[in-house]
């Protein structure tokens, strides 16, 4: 399972925002694939279930993304964000 995780890892460490974009896009439409076969009783649970992934997923990203774009609003930056390669300006 080690070696499994090293080579995600590596994967991502390798890819740019565009593949990742695509996979990302990939593994949604490979979600909404299994979720229409789901049988119409248990669609209320998996849907809760699901929602529930989202928002504890989509919480820390977002404020993650949102202290990114303040420090590059802040003026000591000098309009630069930075990021674990280098500096990207905006």
């Amino acid at each position: 399972m080690k070696k499994l995780i090293a080579i995600g890892n590596e994967y991502i460490a390798q890819s740019d925002w565009k593949v990742i974009a695509v996979l990302k896009l990939c593994l949604i439409s490979m979600g909404i694939l299994i979720g229409v076969q789901i049988p119409r009783k248990h669609k209320k649970c998996v849907l809760t279930i699901c929602l529930i992934t989202f928002l504890v997923t989509y919480i820390p990203l977002m404020i993650k993304l949102l202290r990114l774009f303040l420090s590059a609003l802040d003026d000591t930056n000098c309009g630069k964000v930075s990021a674990k390669r280098g500096y990207y300006k905006i």
